[in-house]
């Protein structure tokens, strides 16, 4: 009974030694996310401001009185200002919708803009920018490098079109007519 209960003691005392500690790899989405010092609750389902600090939501952002702290937004984006990396939804701010790379989906707001990558879906507001759009841009200004769709507006304004632009200045910088008012097509 001695040699099976120090057996038993030894085994105890012996499995933490070589048990394996290794957790599992998390995702480089999160191992970004923890250097930069935002929270490991990831993603968030809903934001208020700059709260959780996070990098992704995917649900419901109120950008009460702006928000830039989550770098990638899904869903729906809602208040004054709502900037984001990446966004895919609806983003419907009162004065400024901005995204930093790409989008697909709808920016509602006086100031929409693009920086430095694709719109796939609709942008109507004052003023409407962005690097390349598929879709439809619906405002007083209408800037687009690339565009794929239809601009309505006062002044539109795109370096390569396959589409319509519909204002009382149309211009396609790589069209054969690059000014038309009322109407311009580009192929």
């Amino acid at each position: 009974m001695k040699k099976l209960l120090t057996a038993v003691l030894a085994t105890t005392l012996a499995v933490p030694l070589f048990a394996d500690d290794s957790k599992p790899a998390a995702s480089v989405e999160v191992q970004r996310a923890e250097q930069r010092g935002f929270s490991k609750q990831w993603p968030v389902p809903f934001a208020v401001y700059e709260w959780p600090y996070a990098a992704d939501v995917i649900g419901l952002r109120f950008t009460i009185p702006f928000s830039t702290v989550q770098e990638n937004v899904t869903g729906v984006d809602l208040g004054f200002w709502g900037e984001a990396l990446y966004f895919e939804g609806i983003q419907l701010n009162l004065l400024r919708n901005k995204v930093v790379d790409s989008c697909a989906g709808i920016q509602i707001g006086l100031y929409n803009s693009i920086g430095r990558g694709d719109l796939t879906g609709i942008q109507v507001g004052l003023w409407n920018e962005a690097l390349s759009i598929r879709g439809i841009q619906c405002g007083l200004v209408n800037v687009t490098g690339d565009a794929e769709g239809f601009q309505v507006g006062v002044i539109n304004r795109a370096e390569t079109m396959d589409g319509f632009q519909f204002g009382a200045i149309n211009v396609i910088r790589d069209a054969e007519m690059q000014f038309l008012p009322f109407v311009n097509i580009g192929f």
